[in-house]
């Protein structure tokens, strides 16, 4: 039987990984990476940083693919997400099936925790679903950029007794928002946090978190929201690429 590792790496900081991700990592014959343009090779190289670290053998190697891209036009989001997965689904079948023989166990190293806003888990379940793969698989947690970015700022995500929101910049924009006391955001291409009503919010803004590259901005969102823009742009600008999360707190 093919054994498949679906291993959270942290959200930048190479210390960031588990023991439980350490001995996973150990276990596996063969990495399976998606590759997304020269633009983001530093998170190929992170990669690449974690395992010379941590792995105590030399039986393991890198199998690269090209990874497909969501279509940005004006198409639905869901539907476009949809076909990218099922894109993905194409790819991840191939190395299955043409990359690893029977016995061998195979290794996605999944950006922060597979539970958060990734796709993987979701489409090795519709591999299986299929029936054109037969493998069994884990998941290793990992380190969130959403507890990075608490950790960063040294702030809870919490008050006593409140609620929490994890939710998109997309559906921030759109207004669709509960009434939490604390909302984290993440995937906000469109500093959506300018469309927050009450500009006495308070926000913790990071980006690259656990990185060299790491930025921080804090106050509440009259006074640094057009300094988060800035800095934003122009570290994309300057990257290639950018990750920002951000906390946004009720007065």
């Amino acid at each position: 039987m093919k054994q498949l590792r679906v291993i959270g790496i942290g959200a930048g900081n190479p210390d960031y990984i588990t023991m439980q991700a350490v001995k996973a990592l150990n276990s596996v014959d063969v990495f399976f990476l998606m590759d997304k343009g020269s633009s983001k090779d530093a998170l190929i190289d992170l990669r690449r940083e974690i395992c010379e670290r941590y792995i105590t053998h030399d039986a393991w190697r890198f199998v690269e693919a090209r990874s497909p891209e969501r279509d940005r036009g004006d198409v639905d989001y869901t539907s476009a997400v949809e076909e990218l997965n099922l894109s993905k689904q194409q790819t991840f079948e191939r190395l299955i099936n043409e990359e690893m023989s029977d016995g061998q166990c195979a290794g996605f190293l999944v950006w922060g925790d597979p539970a958060l806003y990734d796709s993987t888990v979701r489409i090795l379940q519709d591999i299986l679903a299929s029936g054109r793969c037969v493998f069994e698989f884990e998941v290793i947690p990992g380190i969130t950029s959403v507890q990075a970015l608490a950790a960063q700022h040294k702030v809870p995500l919490n008050r006593i007794g409140r609620s929490i929101e994890i939710t998109t910049g997309r559906r921030l924009a759109a207004g669709q928002v509960s009434d939490a006391d604390s909302v984290v955001v993440m995937l906000d291409a469109q500093d959506s946090y300018h469309q927050v009503a009450d500009q006495e919010t308070q926000i913790y803004w990071g980006a690259y978190l656990g990185t060299p590259d790491e930025i921080l901005i804090s106050g509440k969102l009259k006074d640094v929201a057009d300094e988060i823009e800035r800095v934003r742009k122009a570290a994309r600008l300057a990257n290639g690429w950018i990750m920002d999360t951000y906390l946004l707190r009720k007065p």
